[in-house]
């Protein structure tokens, strides 16, 4: 028996359903279930061919779990290394080298200093930056946010320089981002799973939280093989089986506004449910395929395309 766990926190509606589903399609030898941890033993196996990762980010023990359950044989969507090591500052820099239009983007050092280190750990970095240059690559009005993690927590909208100043004096230790803002006409949230289903949903964050995928941009089939083939590179170089991007189009152009989201959203009551239903149906069918592909002890993992060319030393695009 081949089993398919799925790792999740507080969410509910998407975890429920996709057990479910899986178990409903009767597939030989395939089960799957809530993943249950009573002991982590070092290079022993989880028990399970895949598992369906929805919390590591926010539980480090679970991430270190992940990585030895993958040491082990287990398919991990999404591979927990690559999760480890990437951020959204390195995914708008990849962007620019692999033709996907992103919003200029620079990167900060924290307000206040990290825990541990004092004026002279930074004796490589000048003081004061150049703010000048900064605002005018950058432009107002701005948006400021952390370079890693998910939502929209310690987000800022800016409109000058001294409400740069101002607010990034409240962000403490978070290294964050100044990013150009986009003035779009249109706005989409985008499924990717398996890196060849995509799912492109009109969506609208100007709205309330819960009214967000209430929107009626109708893009057309040329606008939409756009954004399809934008989606299938930013996640096939990134590597992640299972993530979101959200594209703003301005002046016809998809800018890759925020594509690292390797847990995304997928509760029936913000997504609505007919995205619900999709993404339930498509992630069940795929771990079913990668349940059938694995195999026991061996290293089933996968990685995106900038790891794989590193690797081989091919040029990036």
């Amino acid at each position: 028996m081949k089993k398919i766990g799925v790792l999740f926190g507080k969410e509910r509606s998407f975890p429920e359903a996709f057990i479910e589903r899986v178990n409903s399609k009767n597939v030989d030898g395939i089960k799957a279930e809530a993943v249950k941890i009573d002991k982590v033993m070092q290079g022993e196996s989880s028990g399970y061919a895949v598992i369906f990762d929805r919390i590591s980010q926010d539980v480090p023990f679970y991430r270190a779990f992940l990585k030895n359950a993958a040491l082990c044989g287990t398919t991990v969507i999404n591979n927990p290394f690559w999760w480890s090591a990437d951020e959204k500052f390195f995914n708008n820099c990849l962007a620019t080298k692999i033709g996907v239009p992103v919003p200029k983007t620079v990167i900060l050092p924290s307000r206040d200093l990290p825990t541990d280190t004092s004026d002279e750990s930074f004796s490589n970095l000048a003081f004061p930056l150049d703010w000048a240059g900064i605002f005018e690559y950058i432009g107002f009005p701005a948006y400021m946010k952390p370079f890693a993690g998910g939502g929209w927590k310690s987000v800022y909208q800016l409109n000058s320089k001294e409400e740069f100043f101002e607010k990034h004096g409240e962000t403490e230790q978070l290294v964050m981002m100044l990013q150009e803002e986009i003035k779009f006409e249109e706005y989409y949230r985008c499924y990717c799973i398996g890196r060849k289903h995509v799912r492109i949903m009109p969506y609208e964050p100007r709205n309330p939280h819960h009214l967000r995928y209430v929107a009626d941009f109708k893009p057309s089939e040329e606008r939409y093989k756009l954004m399809e083939d934008i989606v299938l590179r930013i996640c096939n170089y990134l590597g992640y089986d299972f993530n979101t991007v959200e594209l703003a189009l301005r002046d016809g152009v998809p800018y890759a506004i925020d594509f690292c989201n390797p847990a995304p959203d997928a509760e029936v009551r913000s997504v609505g449910q007919e995205n619900f239903d999709w993404v339930v149906e498509t992630a069940a069918n795929y771990a079913i395929e990668k349940a059938l592909e694995n195999k026991d002890a061996a290293d089933n993992l996968s990685w995106g395309e900038y790891i794989k060319r590193s690797v081989n030393k091919k040029k990036l695009y």
